[in-house]
């Protein structure tokens, strides 16, 4: 982690989630990096089946707009808080979602991700 410019890794990387680039995400995670969120609960490890299964989700999600808002150096990592909005203007909703990041020198090795729905108006 030491050298790492956490908010801009973290912004980095969530405009590869917006832009939906599969590949670009990828170069952020290790090799054998483990993923886990609310569809992966039980976590997918590795590449190729963390490209896999971004491929099949960016297909079947509308554009969503990740804007960071925090972050926080833990050992090992960061922890960070996002928006996600929804469609193109936001008619889909907005989620608040937080990240739990472990690194090997400047990839992702683990990545747990938390989000939630926010009220409508919020």
């Amino acid at each position: 982690m030491a050298g790492i410019d956490i908010p801009a890794f973290n912004a980095a990387w969530l405009k590869a989630w917006t832009d939906k680039d599969v590949e670009r995400l990828l170069d952020f995670y290790a090799d054998d990096t483990v993923y886990k969120d609310p569809q992966t609960a039980a976590g997918i490890q590795g590449h190729d089946a963390l490209r896999a299964y971004l491929t099949g989700l960016f297909g079947a999600t509308p554009p969503m707009r990740y804007d960071p808002e925090e972050t926080w150096a833990i050992s090992g990592g960061f922890c960070g808080r996002w928006y996600c909005t929804i469609g193109e203007s936001g008619e889909g909703g907005r989620m608040r979602g937080f990240d739990l990041v472990l690194m090997r020198g400047d990839r992702i090795v683990l990545n747990e991700v938390y989000v939630h729905q926010m009220p409508a108006g919020a």
